[in-house]
Protein backbone atom coordinates (compact mmCIF):
# COMPACT_ATOMS: atom_id res chain seq x y z
CA UNK A 1 0.00 0.00 0.00
CA UNK A 2 1.17 3.37 -0.92
CA UNK A 3 1.84 6.16 1.69
CA UNK A 4 -1.38 8.25 0.29
CA UNK A 5 -3.35 5.18 1.87
CA UNK A 6 -1.48 3.89 5.50
CA UNK A 7 -3.17 7.34 6.91
CA UNK A 8 -7.08 6.08 5.40
CA UNK A 9 -6.96 8.95 3.50
CA UNK A 10 -9.10 8.81 0.25
CA UNK A 11 -7.88 10.06 -3.13
CA UNK A 12 -9.42 11.42 -6.06
CA UNK A 13 -9.22 7.39 -7.74
CA UNK A 14 -10.85 6.50 -4.50
CA UNK A 15 -14.00 9.26 -4.33
CA UNK A 16 -14.11 8.28 -8.61
CA UNK A 17 -14.99 4.74 -7.48
CA UNK A 18 -17.29 5.55 -4.62
CA UNK A 19 -19.61 8.20 -6.73
CA UNK A 20 -19.45 4.68 -9.54
CA UNK A 21 -20.42 2.63 -6.62
CA UNK A 22 -23.12 5.18 -5.17
CA UNK A 23 -25.30 4.82 -8.52
CA UNK A 24 -24.31 1.55 -9.45
CA UNK A 25 -23.67 -1.07 -6.64
CA UNK A 26 -23.57 -3.81 -9.29
CA UNK A 27 -21.53 -2.89 -11.75
CA UNK A 28 -18.80 -5.37 -12.33
CA UNK A 29 -15.57 -4.76 -11.13
CA UNK A 30 -14.05 -5.05 -15.05
CA UNK A 31 -16.70 -2.25 -16.03
CA UNK A 32 -15.68 0.15 -13.28
CA UNK A 33 -11.87 -0.15 -13.77
CA UNK A 34 -12.98 0.71 -17.42
CA UNK A 35 -15.04 3.58 -15.67
CA UNK A 36 -12.35 5.05 -13.44
CA UNK A 37 -9.75 4.45 -16.39
CA UNK A 38 -7.88 2.21 -14.48
CA UNK A 39 -7.43 -2.21 -15.10
CA UNK A 40 -8.87 -4.50 -13.32
CA UNK A 41 -6.20 -5.41 -10.88
CA UNK A 42 -5.55 -2.04 -8.99
CA UNK A 43 -9.20 -1.19 -9.16
CA UNK A 44 -9.91 -4.75 -7.43
CA UNK A 45 -7.81 -3.82 -4.97
CA UNK A 46 -9.13 -0.49 -3.87
CA UNK A 47 -12.49 -1.53 -3.56
CA UNK A 48 -11.20 -4.18 -1.39
CA UNK A 49 -9.09 -1.60 0.52
CA UNK A 50 -12.54 0.56 0.74
CA UNK A 51 -14.31 -2.17 2.22
CA UNK A 52 -11.93 -2.82 4.69
CA UNK A 53 -11.41 0.29 5.82
CA UNK A 54 -15.17 0.54 6.22
CA UNK A 55 -15.67 3.41 4.06
CA UNK A 56 -17.81 1.05 1.76
CA UNK A 57 -20.41 -0.68 4.65
CA UNK A 58 -21.96 -2.83 1.90
CA UNK A 59 -23.97 -3.63 -0.91
CA UNK A 60 -28.23 -3.55 -1.03
CA UNK A 61 -31.27 -3.82 -3.30
CA UNK A 62 -32.84 -0.34 -3.39
CA UNK A 63 -36.72 -1.20 -2.50
CA UNK A 64 -39.65 0.43 -3.95
CA UNK A 65 -41.69 1.37 -0.73
CA UNK A 66 -45.38 2.02 -3.16
CA UNK A 67 -45.01 -1.28 -4.38
CA UNK A 68 -44.30 -2.85 -0.87
CA UNK A 69 -47.06 -0.98 -0.01
CA UNK A 70 -45.36 0.87 2.53
CA UNK A 71 -45.42 4.34 0.78
CA UNK A 72 -46.49 6.48 4.10
CA UNK A 73 -43.86 8.51 5.57
CA UNK A 74 -43.71 10.66 8.67
CA UNK A 75 -41.08 12.30 10.29
CA UNK A 76 -41.34 12.19 14.43
CA UNK A 77 -40.06 14.77 16.44
CA UNK A 78 -39.25 12.83 19.95
CA UNK A 79 -38.29 14.51 22.98
CA UNK A 80 -37.14 12.55 26.26
CA UNK A 81 -37.63 13.28 29.94
CA UNK A 82 -34.10 12.15 30.49
CA UNK A 83 -31.00 13.19 28.20
CA UNK A 84 -28.12 11.21 29.76
CA UNK A 85 -25.83 9.14 28.50
CA UNK A 86 -27.50 5.89 29.60
CA UNK A 87 -31.12 7.01 28.71
CA UNK A 88 -30.23 8.00 25.11
CA UNK A 89 -28.10 4.28 24.91
CA UNK A 90 -31.55 3.08 26.14
CA UNK A 91 -33.52 4.89 23.76
CA UNK A 92 -31.26 3.87 21.03
CA UNK A 93 -31.24 0.22 21.66
CA UNK A 94 -35.11 -0.02 21.74
CA UNK A 95 -35.20 2.17 18.57
CA UNK A 96 -33.47 -0.05 16.74
CA UNK A 97 -36.13 -2.58 17.01
CA UNK A 98 -38.95 -1.42 15.49
CA UNK A 99 -38.97 -1.83 12.30
CA UNK A 100 -41.31 0.69 11.17
CA UNK A 101 -38.25 3.65 12.01
CA UNK A 102 -36.16 3.62 8.77
CA UNK A 103 -33.88 6.86 10.28
CA UNK A 104 -33.28 7.39 13.65
CA UNK A 105 -31.29 10.20 14.60
CA UNK A 106 -29.93 12.63 17.84
CA UNK A 107 -30.75 16.16 17.23
CA UNK A 108 -29.17 19.54 18.62
CA UNK A 109 -31.63 21.65 18.69
CA UNK A 110 -34.86 22.34 20.48
CA UNK A 111 -36.07 18.45 20.81
CA UNK A 112 -34.07 15.25 21.03
CA UNK A 113 -34.32 13.27 17.95
CA UNK A 114 -35.49 12.93 14.70
CA UNK A 115 -37.52 9.65 13.39
CA UNK A 116 -38.45 8.86 9.60
CA UNK A 117 -41.20 6.45 9.76
CA UNK A 118 -42.37 4.11 7.30
CA UNK A 119 -45.90 2.28 6.96
CA UNK A 120 -49.13 1.13 5.27
CA UNK A 121 -50.60 3.90 5.94
CA UNK A 122 -52.28 6.62 8.47
CA UNK A 123 -54.15 4.02 10.58
CA UNK A 124 -50.80 2.16 10.68
CA UNK A 125 -48.66 5.07 11.30
CA UNK A 126 -51.33 6.01 14.45
CA UNK A 127 -50.90 2.07 15.89
CA UNK A 128 -46.97 2.38 15.42
CA UNK A 129 -46.93 5.77 17.35
CA UNK A 130 -49.41 4.74 19.95
CA UNK A 131 -48.16 0.73 20.49
CA UNK A 132 -44.19 1.59 20.07
CA UNK A 133 -42.42 5.07 19.21
CA UNK A 134 -44.35 6.40 22.16
CA UNK A 135 -43.26 3.28 24.72
CA UNK A 136 -39.60 3.74 23.90
CA UNK A 137 -37.38 4.85 26.87
CA UNK A 138 -37.85 8.36 28.49
CA UNK A 139 -40.33 9.70 25.89
CA UNK A 140 -41.52 12.85 27.28
CA UNK A 141 -43.56 13.82 24.17
CA UNK A 142 -43.71 13.31 20.25
CA UNK A 143 -44.84 15.63 17.27
CA UNK A 144 -45.63 14.52 14.09
CA UNK A 145 -44.98 15.85 10.40
CA UNK A 146 -46.81 13.81 7.44
CA UNK A 147 -44.53 13.59 4.06
CA UNK A 148 -46.53 14.78 0.79
CA UNK A 149 -44.27 13.61 -1.54
CA UNK A 150 -40.46 11.88 -1.41
CA UNK A 151 -38.37 14.84 -3.70
CA UNK A 152 -34.93 13.18 -3.13
CA UNK A 153 -34.49 9.78 -1.39
CA UNK A 154 -31.18 7.70 -0.80
CA UNK A 155 -28.98 9.94 -1.59
CA UNK A 156 -27.43 11.19 -5.20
Amino acid sequence: MDDQHKGGRLDRLDHSILRVLAVEGRISVAELARRVGRSKSPTQARLRRLEAMGVIRGYRALLDPIALGVAHVAFVEVKLLDTREAALRAFNEAARQIPEIEECHLIAGGFDYLLKVRTESIDTYRRVLAENISSLPHVASTSTFVAMEAVKELGP
